[in-house]
C-alpha cells in the first residue's frame, strides 16, 4: 500500500506547506520539534482538519479539500501508537488486544491474532491489566492493539519517547519485525537519528513545516545539506552482513567489499542489517594511517565539503561501504588540503558505533 499526502495549514508558530508520497514501508518523519511531524500525523489521521490538502491511501481519500471530501476518524481505519501506551484500564491485556476488531468492518484483512502474539512476545502477559505491565510491555500491547484493529496504515507518534535506553531497546526489534513481516504501511514520527536508521523504508525530513528532502534513509541521512535535527544527527547508513564472529569479542562485518569490525552483536553469519555511524565518530586522513588503535579505515575520496556557521564542517567521503560523513574543523580541512576527489581515509573506532545504531536482521535493500 503506498500513501499520498498534500497538506497546508497555518499555526501559530508554523505554516505547514508539503506534499509527499510514501511507498509501503515504513516511512519516517524526521525532525526538530517544532517541524510540522505531529500535525502532519493528526492531519492523516482526521484529529485536525487542515486549511487545503489531501491525503489517500491506494487511492482511498481520506479526505480531500478541493472536493469538500472529509472521512470522519472512525471510519479512517488506522491504528494510532502514541508516545504512551493509552490502554484501557479496566481490560485485560487480552481484551485490549481484541478491542479494535470490534470496529474493522466485514471482509476487512485481518491479521492472525495467535501470529501477532507471538510476533510481539506478550503471551504470557494476556490476563494481566496494563497496572502492571512495564512500559515496554504496554508499547508492545499497543502495537498489537493497532495491528489487529485490521488498519490500512499505522500512525506511530514518537512511539519511543516516553522509554529509557533499556525499554528504546527492547521496542526496536518489533517495529523492525513489523517493518518486515507485515504488509501494513507505517508513518512512524521522529526525531532520533538512530530510529531513522533502523526502521526507515523511506525518510521525510521536515524543517519548519515543508519537506527539505525525501528518498531512502540512506541517501537522506547521508546529506550534509540536511541536517532537521541538529549536526549531532548527522550520520551515515550503511547495510552490511556479518561475515564472521571473531573470539576476541568482535565481529566481522562486509560494507561493500570492505571490511567493518564491531563489538559482537547477536546475528547469524550471514545475516544482513543496517548501521549507523555518527558524523562525530569520524576522522580523516590524507594517508594510510598506520599505529592506530582503530580497525576500521575505509578508503575513498572526498564527494563533497559543506561548512558551517561555525568552526565546523561536514565531508562526505565516497567508499566502497557506501558515503561515510565526517565531522571536522574547517581548520582540518585547510590543513588536509580536502577538496572534491582528494584521496583520503576515513577512520572509524570499533567501540564508538553505539548498540542503537546497530539495526536488526535486514530482509531487503
Amino acid at each position: 500500500m503506498s500513501l499520498s499526502v498534500r497538506l497546508q495549514h497555518d499555526l501559530p508558530d508554523i505554516k505547514l506547506d508539503l506534499s509527499f508520497d510514501a511507498p509501503p514501508g515504513v516511512t519516517v518523519l524526521f525532525g526538530r520539534s517544532g517541524s510540522g511531524k505531529t500535525t502532519v500525523v493528526n492531519a492523516v489521521a482526521g484529529l485536525l482538519r487542515p486549511k487545503a490538502g489531501r491525503v489517500a491511501i491506494d487511492g482511498w481519500q481520506l479526505f480531500d479539500t478541493d472536493q469538500n471530501h472529509w472521512l470522519p476518524p472512525h471510519r479512517r481505519r488506522l491504528g494510532y501508537i502514541f508516545q504512551e501506551g493509552r490502554l484501557f484500564p479496566h481490560l485485560t491485556v487480552r481484551q485490549n488486544l481484541l478491542y479494535g476488531r470490534w470496529f474493522a468492518p466485514r471482509g476487512a484483512r485481518r491479521e492472525d491474532p495467535d501470529k501477532v502474539i507471538e510476533m510481539l512476545g506478550v503471551g504470557h502477559l494476556l490476563d494481566r491489566r496494563p497496572t502492571g505491565l512495564s512500559g515496554g510491555e504496554k508499547q508492545r500491547v499497543a502495537i498489537g492493539r493497532a495491528l489487529l484493529a485490521s488498519p490500512r496504515l499505522i500512525l506511530a507518534d514518537e512511539p519511543l519517547a516516553a522509554l529509557d535506553d533499556a525499554r528504546k531497546a527492547e521496542i526496536l526489534p518489533y517495529f523492525e519485525r513489523l517493518r518486515d513481516e507485515v504488509s501494513v504501511p507505517i508513518l512512524y514520527v521522529t526525531h532520533s537519528a538512530a530510529e531513522v536508521a533502523r526502521l526507515a523504508t523511506s525518510v521525510v525530513a521536515l524543517q519548519d513545516g515543508k519537506v527539505v528532502r525525501h528518498g531512502p534513509a540512506s541517501d537522506v541521512m547521508a546529506d550534509p545539506s540536511v541536517a532537521p535535527a541538529g549536526v549531532r544527527a548527522i550520520g551515515a547508513v550503511l547495510q552490511v552482513r556479518v561475515t564472521e564472529h571473531h573470539a576476541d569479542g568482535l565481529t566481522e562485518l562486509d560494507a561493500g567489499g570492505a571490511r567493518l569490525f564491531l563489538p559482537r552483536i547477536q546475528h547469524r553469519v550471514g545475516e544482513g542489517l543496517r548501521i549507523r555511524i555518527p558524523a562525530q565518530e569520524v576522522i580523516l586522513s590524507t594517508k594510510q594511517p598506520e599505529g592506530l588503535s582503530a580497525l576500521n579505515v575505509l578508503e575513498g575520496v572526498v564527494d563533497t565539503i559543506r561548512a558551517g556557521e561555525g568552526p565546523g564542517a561536514i565531508v562526505s567521503v565516497k567508499t566502497p561501504a557506501g558515503s561515510i560523513l565526517a565531522r571536522v574543523t574547517r581548520r582540518s580541512v585547510a590543513a588536509l588540503g580536502l577538496a572534491q576527489g582528494r584521496p583520503c581515509f576515513a577512520v572509524i573506532k570499533t567501540v564508538a558505533l553505539a548498540p542503537q545504531d546497530v539495526g536488526g536482521r535486514l530482509n531487503a535493500p
